[in-house]
């Protein structure tokens, strides 16, 4: 009984420090796939472009933001020779690969 119990506080322990990896890395809940340019940038600009994006209060503020963003990186990337897609990447829920809870295989 110990060891059954031992067991399962582990592996909660465990998933809870796996989720508390993700949420402080940004990865899984908006990494720097999601911004644009982000190989082209440093991770000190990646940072403090997602705080101005949080600290926006409005939506017309943060699409001003991406805006101006996708221009400038736009800008770095002819400078540098580097090719980037010509859209900033879709936002929100997107539609992913995911097949959600659907009915399963064969039904």
């Amino acid at each position: 009984m110990k060891s059954i119990k031992f067991a399962i506080g582990l592996s909660l322990a465990l998933l809870s420090s796996a989720a508390l990896a993700q949420s402080t890395t940004g990865k899984g809940t908006g990494g720097d796939e999601q911004v644009y340019g982000s190989q082209i940038m440093t991770q000190q600009e990646r940072l403090e472009y997602r705080n101005r994006i949080r600290e926006a209060t409005t939506n017309e503020q943060r699409e001003q933001i991406r805006a101006q963003h996708h221009e400038q990186m736009r800008m770095r990337a002819k400078e540098r020779g580097v090719t980037l897609p010509d859209d900033p990447p879709a936002r929100g829920m997107g539609g992913g690969m995911g097949g959600g809870m659907g009915k399963g295989p064969g039904r």
